[in-house]
């Protein structure tokens, strides 16, 4: 066996693959050339490639219709995208152009719908569905959407008590509302019952008592998610059919349900090895629909998704530098990059979620075991664990090449910015990195900007009241 770092990768995974393809020994990412942008921008920065969000949602639509027609499924299906994965601008257009519904989270949610309202790039048309706990603000502001003429407004109840609030809106029609029922949670989680959501076993009698004869709103739609994501697993399998059951036992309370909200948990590729069959998940899902719902003699309803982690996850990639690397003793060698991994990639740090980590140069040079180091203080601050023996295998190098080595964390399109405080104040006051958006024009000619420069120092110091 070579041991050079592209022979590493060429004889454990199929390469190229999935937008990743070495183009005169650097690493091409979605046919972006990664070392011209270092040329022109520097390190560090986060890249943000939008055609991969609507290839995405394109994806998601084909295997879902692909399966209504082959079941000859009477109900159609939604792509709502979820708006808490990735806020940006240039993100959520980028999702509306194909059409999507959107979801909601918080009360802010609903003044980014506002303000896409009254830039033309969102009608009243479109279905919302408002997830999350209702604060009066929020309710407040859903009535406001609703009053505009938002007439595909849905309020999902995530507890009972939100259904009084939303019946004292005053409305010119019923408040569309959605039911989401509690799921159990993984037998090795730490806790036996979502938080979210109506008990299953009072939801049935809250469905008799506080809505059937209630006019003041309508029920369309029910909702669960299963925490652990879409997985072809038991305890997934089993948690969507008795969701399912829940689901027809209301279908028969109220006819006027017409929507099943599955929620998200779409996987990404987190490793070159990744294997999902996402047609067949799909096909599945809506047999066991179909199924459930001729069992219990009642419509088939639409099928409602709530991808944001599938839709935008793989689009994005943090890009740095290797400053240099520290031999701490035989057998730990520490590559330190050009930022904080804990401010870049939070999720790694938090809950040791994993990223498809590459090179950009140098795949012709031997690989080393190494950890990987940011730049702060903070002894939690690296990443030291992939897919080949849990360990993190690089190129070497020598600190006085002419070229230094350029590594990517990639596939981190989703809710590291969002939890990391995108523009805020970092640890160590290490500066958010410069983002760069790659798009198509419309004969498909790929173009690059700078959406945000580094954060600043004064910017940094206006935050902290030090400019006051």
């Amino acid at each position: 066996m070579k041991n050079n770092y592209f022979d590493l990768i060429d004889q454990t995974y199929h390469f190229p693959q999935n937008g990743f393809e070495l183009v005169d020994g650097t690493l091409h990412f979605n046919n972006v050339d990664l070392h011209k942008l270092i040329k022109k921008y520097g390190t560090p920065f986060k890249v943000s490639y939008l055609p991969k969000i609507r290839e995405r949602i394109g994806q998601a639509r084909q295997w879902f219709n692909k399966a209504i027609e082959e079941n000859n499924y009477s109900g159609k299906y939604e792509f709502c995208y979820c708006t808490k994965c990735c806020h940006f601008n240039h993100v959520v257009r980028t999702a509306l152009k194909e059409n999507v519904s959107l979801e909601t989270s918080s009360s802010f949610d609903i003044d980014l719908i506002e303000n896409l309202y009254h830039k033309g790039v969102f009608n009243t048309d479109k279905t919302i569905v408002h997830n999350g706990y209702k604060t009066d603000d929020y309710i407040k502001k859903i009535g406001r959407l609703i009053n505009a003429g938002f007439k595909n407004s849905i309020s999902v109840l995530d507890n009972a008590r939100e259904l009084d609030k939303l019946s004292e809106l005053e409305t010119d029609h019923p408040v569309k509302i959605g039911l989401r029922i509690s799921i159990e949670e993984d037998p090795q989680a730490s806790y036996y019952t979502s938080r979210l959501g109506i008990n299953k076993r009072e939801i049935i009698d809250f469905v008799k008592e506080k809505i059937v004869d209630n006019d003041n709103v309508e029920l369309v739609m029910v909702h669960f998610f299963v925490d652990s994501g879409i997985n072809d697993s038991m305890y997934y399998w089993n948690e969507f059919k008795k969701a399912l059951n829940q689901f027809t036992r209301i279908k028969q309370l109220v006819p006027s349900v017409k929507a099943l909200n599955i929620g998200g948990g779409f996987p990404i590729q987190n490793s070159l090895s990744f294997d999902f069959d996402y047609e067949y998940i799909t096909g599945e899902i809506v047999r066991n629909i179909q199924e459930a719902c001729q069992d219990a003699n009642v419509e088939e309803p639409d099928i409602y998704t709530e991808f944001g982690k599938y839709t935008v996850g793989e689009s994005g990639a943090v890009i740095f530098q290797v400053l240099e690397q520290k031999q701490q003793n035989d057998t730990e060698l520490w590559y330190l990059v050009d930022n904080s991994l804990m401010n870049t990639i939070p999720d790694a740090w938090s809950i040791n979620e994993k990223f498809i980590l590459l090179p950009l140069n140098k795949w012709e040079n031997p690989y080393k075991r190494v950890n990987i180091g940011g730049i702060s203080c903070d002894h939690s601050d690296y990443y030291n664990s992939e897919e080949l023996n849990q360990q993190v295998l690089l190129p070497a190098y020598s600190n006085d090449e002419d070229e230094p080595l350029y590594i990517g964390f990639f596939h981190t399109g989703a809710y590291q910015d969002s939890i990391s405080g995108y523009g805020g104040i970092k640890h160590c006051l290490i500066p958010s990195p410069k983002h760069i958006v790659v798009d198509k024009d419309e004969n498909g000619n790929l173009f690059d900007y700078v959406y945000r420069d580094e954060q600043t120092v004064d910017n940094m110091l206006n935050i902290l009241g030090y400019n006051d």
